[in-house]
């Protein structure tokens, strides 16, 4: 890639193979590049919300990028966590922190790989949003979870509506999750000055029925 990986880009990707080439080039900066240069805060709030309801690991960082989100699960005493996400060099930066029981690099529009049991819960930060993954991956993430699982999942609030996730959600309440909650959450901290300062998201918290 020829100029430097950034929010804007972030925010314009279309397919999954965008996303592969853009972490790559992404990776090892990211950390410095946008969750603190951005005063990103999304992971926080995610895991937070799952850490209050009550979840409990066996859990699944979806799109857990470096694993900013693991960490802030671990440091509220959730475990143990599995990460997952498209890009083989974003998991090798979240391995790193030691919070992780296990990487399984994977396309959420796709089934999941097997494990062993399945998750009592999932958390994710900043995947469900412009460009990354669409509603229909919900089902993905249930088909790997217990039932009565915990989710915990940051939606862009901007396309909340418009990329379906609405629509969705009201499906999925007839039989399929329980306990819906939508709580919104500002994704950036007051130090961030780009445009998207005032970006939201939805916390959509639910469990498996």
């Amino acid at each position: 890639m020829s100029t430097k990986p950034d929010l804007s880009a972030a925010y314009s990707l279309k397919t999954a193979e965008d996303s592969v080439r853009l972490y790559a080039d992404w990776a090892e900066s990211y950390e410095d590049d946008f969750v603190a240069a951005e005063d990103y805060r999304m992971h926080q709030h995610a895991a937070a919300a799952f850490a209050q309801a009550g979840g409990e690991g066996p859990v699944l960082d979806v799109g857990a990028g470096t694993g900013v989100c693991g960490a802030a699960l671990a440091a509220l005493g959730i475990g143990p966590i599995d990460a997952t996400d498209i890009s083989s060099a974003m998991l090798a930066q979240a391995i790193k922190k030691g919070v992780y029981r296990r990487a399984i690099e994977a396309d959420i529009n796709k089934p999941l790989p097997a494990t062993d049991t399945p998750y009592a819960g999932m958390v994710s930060s900043g995947t469900f949003t412009t460009g990354h993954v669409g509603p229909d991956a919900i089902d993905t993430l249930l088909d790997a979870c217990r039932p009565g699982a915990l989710l915990s999942l940051g939606v862009n609030a901007r396309h909340f509506a418009s990329a379906g996730f609405e629509a969705k959600f009201q499906a999925l309440m007839q039989g399929k999750i329980t306990d819906l909650t939508l709580t919104e959450v500002n994704i950036y901290g007051p130090r961030n000055t780009s445009d998207h300062r005032d970006d939201k998201a939805l916390i959509a918290l639910f469990r498996k029925a």
